[in-house]
């Protein structure tokens, strides 16, 4: 255990030691996508391209939907390493993984009507369809597994255990790719194929995980019925996963609208924001490690009571993730050009992205403040108000595309910078508050328990 004057100090070391490999995991995770697309497309039939293409996406949106699941277990992970209620580890993993296998049993209940409804919303052409369909009625299974899977990576990530998260991740992907391969190019499984691989690497992602998480547990009690199922604790962790789910679909909501939005000014239009979303991909993978650190880092100081340690770990992001996007920027702004070349050979799609380039160049600076207090939000479990304030954030930016849609392409695209900056700016203004409502006055630490205090901030 770490004395009281050590735990506030918070190093750029901590933050590396949980940003490295989250950003590591992040860089691999498109990995899937590639080799599914690439397995399915050398069949030469475009329809099947294009049904594991939308399905994938589908799948996307839909498993983002519950990353509660991995954010709240971080969140609740870290917090009692630093209340040091190691005992209630365990509980907190179990939770979860019994959260996450109703909602995957509930979506294989349900998958005929939400198929039926989602294909139908993507509008895809009947063959498109019809494959997409076989996909998803086989990738559907993973559910549970898929879920289980952000669990057990929450919970390792709450410890600080990052590089055994990311061995985990990579192992999914590895295996995903492997089978894809033999089930699609070798045993000829077509689209189907490319669904099972899909199970499988799920599935062995969470086996993995669970004996990791065993091992991690030797040597402490299994948690009593009475202590997995505490009334109190539960609707805590319902509380903050509903508002963190209201959260996120929110933010899945501007985005669908950017990419309808895109879709109406034509193929072409639509072609280019795709080709520069890849940039945006790319700077997101490495603020969204630095959001990891932030949530298992202010997580741990927040179950601690310990303001200097989360005020120092909130600065370090901070700073970092400025460092970043600065020269993630520099990098589009020198190599953009040559990288939209890359992704297309089409000259008009490559003359309007290189028009609309500045927009993704500012993006990771505006972008800073989303993710950074994004983790931290989420480590403090402030999640009532970072759910009020990302609707608010959809919001403006909704406002902000209808005041600027005369100005087309470049107006949605301005649209979404303004996102960007409501997300952070919104959460910047709010965090003093909120720091001094959880920690108290100037004192270092606060006399409350973490206990008492997360029932406060989730009944405010």
């Amino acid at each position: 255990m770490h004395s009281p004057k050590s735990a506030s100090r918070v190093t750029t070391a901590q933050v590396f030691a949980i940003a490295g490999p989250a950003m590591v995991a992040n860089l691999t995770t498109p990995l899937i996508g590639i080799v599914s697309t690439t397995a399915i497309g050398r069949l030469g039939d475009a329809t099947l391209l294009g049904g594991v293409a939308l399905a994938s996406v589908l799948f996307d949106c839909m498993f983002w939907l519950f990353g509660f699941l991995r954010m709240s277990t971080v969140a609740f992970t870290a917090q009692s390493l630093g209340a040091r209620e190691t005992s209630e580890l365990r509980a907190i993993l179990l939770r979860g993984l019994i959260v996450a296998a109703l909602i995957g049993s509930a979506l294989i209940a349900l998958q005929a009507p939400v198929a039926t409804i989602l294909l139908d919303a993507m509008g895809g052409s009947e063959g498109v369809t019809r494959a997409a369909r076989t996909y998803f009625t086989i990738r559907i299974w993973s559910a549970p597994l898929a879920l289980g899977n952000y669990v057990v990576l929450g919970w390792l990530i709450g410890q600080a255990r990052a590089k055994l998260a990311l061995g985990t991740q990579i192992t999914v992907n590895l295996t995903n790719t492997t089978a894809t391969v033999l089930l699609v190019l070798v045993f000829d499984f077509g689209i189907a194929g490319a669904a099972i691989a899909a199970v499988i690497a799920e599935a062995t992602g969470l086996a993995l995980g669970g004996l990791i998480a065993h091992r991690l547990a030797q040597g402490r009690h299994a948690p009593s019925r009475a202590m997995l199922f505490d009334r109190t604790k539960l609707m805590r962790m319902l509380t903050v996963n509903r508002d963190i789910l209201i959260r996120t679909a929110a933010l899945i909501a501007a985005f669908l609208f950017f990419n309808a939005q895109g879709a109406r000014a034509g193929d072409t239009t639509l072609a280019a924001n795709a080709v520069l979303n890849n940039f945006l991909m790319i700077s997101g993978f490495f603020l969204d490690g630095l959001a990891n650190a932030a949530e298992q880092l202010c997580g741990r100081a927040f179950g601690a009571r310990d303001k200097d340690a989360f005020a120092g770990a909130v600065r370090l992001v901070v700073i970092w993730g400025f460092g970043f996007a600065l020269a993630v920027a520099v990098c589009f702004l020198l190599f953009g050009p040559a990288l939209i070349d890359i992704m297309t050979a089409s000259l008009d799609v490559r003359r309007i992205a290189r028009d609309y380039l500045w927009f993704v160049i500012f993006a990771p600076l505006l972008g800073v403040f989303a993710f950074a207090y994004d983790g931290i939000y989420i480590g403090a479990t402030w999640a009532r108000d970072m759910r009020n304030l990302m609707v608010a954030s959809l919001v403006i930016f909704l406002a902000a595309w209808f005041a600027l849609r005369s100005f087309g392409n470049a107006g949605l695209w301005a649209a979404l910078l303004v996102h960007y900056a409501a997300r952070g700016g919104l959460e910047a203004l709010r965090y003093p508050a909120l720091l001094k409502r959880s920690f108290g006055g100037d004192g270092r630490r606060s006399s409350p328990s973490p206990r008492s205090c997360g029932r406060k901030s989730e009944a405010r």
